[in-house]
């Protein structure tokens, strides 16, 4: 079976940003181009490089050994591919901010976690925290996700059951579904709830059971300059936020670094593998755990108390251990 294009271009991208030294040509074939016979590789493997060089990506061509004349190697180079410091507008700033949530979903997730699988398996050395520039996070979304993401893109409008907080049993809800916004940590549906004929956003960690459509794609018409983060912003229940102090080993977790309200370097982590920073991070609520979750073992959380006990749960959960 023929892979996607999208995902084909991904595996390449990942291939040559994580891998710490040129790539030769036919070991980009043998991974990521196996059924292709060698004009039809020719032609697809120059096709890709161009179109990611077109959107910015810097792939270098150079000879895996200096002193011979062999066969060319690509690469990427994180240092060339990261981004200077730019300053979008408000509205530019929600689309950035769409996409890279888009990101962690476990569609590219399982691209990322295969292309790596790939090159480890062909006894490359790939350097995993180059992945940070493209931020794909290896965490789960929520269950009912693809229902509502796919709806909205289709404008089908959907029936499903919702329980909300404080209460014991849920109840049908009817949407047209305008968008799918993470906001403070959750995701949450946003659209018309046609039994009331109001917007209403429904968080996707309280929907019951499934998600089904009860009308044809096309049927509905999002209203013409809605702002969804808007609507999040001012219907979704306000929450407190509490800082968290985490430790995060010496050249990891960018994106957290880029966060964080303070970074003290040089302290004593949990092992002597490398060195640790301690970092304090805005809000330790929403999704917190999640995300400190998906850096693995370049995270430790200090506090607060009831977050760590969170990610501690969760990683003897994933063991199949108690705490």
């Amino acid at each position: 079976m023929a892979v996607p294009k999208s995902e084909r271009l991904l595996n390449l991208l990942i291939m040559l940003l994580v891998s710490r030294h040129y790539v030769p040509k036919q070991r980009i074939r043998a991974i990521l181009y196996a059924d292709q016979g060698d004009d039809a590789f020719e032609r697809m493997f120059d096709r890709d490089k161009e179109e990611l060089r077109s959107i910015g990506v810097p792939i270098e061509v150079g000879s895996l050994d200096a002193y011979f004349d062999d066969e060319p190697g690509y690469r990427i180079r994180p240092d060339e591919l990261s981004l200077p410091e730019i300053t979008l507008e408000p509205d530019e700033a929600a689309v950035i901010g769409l996409a890279t949530k888009v990101w962690e979903h476990a569609r590219l997730a399982e691209a990322t976690s295969d292309a790596v699988a790939k090159l480890t398996a062909a006894g490359l050395r790939p350097d995993v925290s180059a992945l940070e520039l493209v931020e794909p996070r290896l965490s789960a979304d929520e269950p009912s996700f693809d229902a509502f993401w796919d709806a909205t893109r289709d404008r089908a409008p959907l029936v499903f059951s919702y329980r909300r907080s404080g209460e014991a049993a849920a109840t049908p809800r009817h949407l047209q579904p305008w968008g799918v916004v993470r906001y403070a940590g959750r995701w949450y549906a946003v659209g018309l709830d046609t039994d009331r004929g109001e917007e209403r956003l429904f968080r996707l960690s309280r929907v019951v059971g499934d998600v089904l459509r009860e009308g044809e794609p096309g049927s509905y018409t999002v209203p013409e300059g809605v702002d969804l983060r808007e609507i999040v912003a001012r219907l979704a229940p306000a929450r407190a936020r509490e800082e968290a102090g985490v430790l995060v080993r010496a050249g990891a977790g960018a994106s957290l670094r880029r966060h964080a309200v303070s970074v003290e370097t040089g302290v004593t982590g949990p092992d002597d593998a490398s060195d640790w920073d301690r970092l304090v991070l805005p809000d330790a609520g929403g999704g917190a755990a999640d995300d400190l979750l998906s850096f693995g073992a370049d995270v430790y959380v200090e506090s607060p108390d009831w977050l760590r006990s969170q990610v501690v749960e969760r990683l003897t959960a994933s063991l199949g251990t108690t705490p």
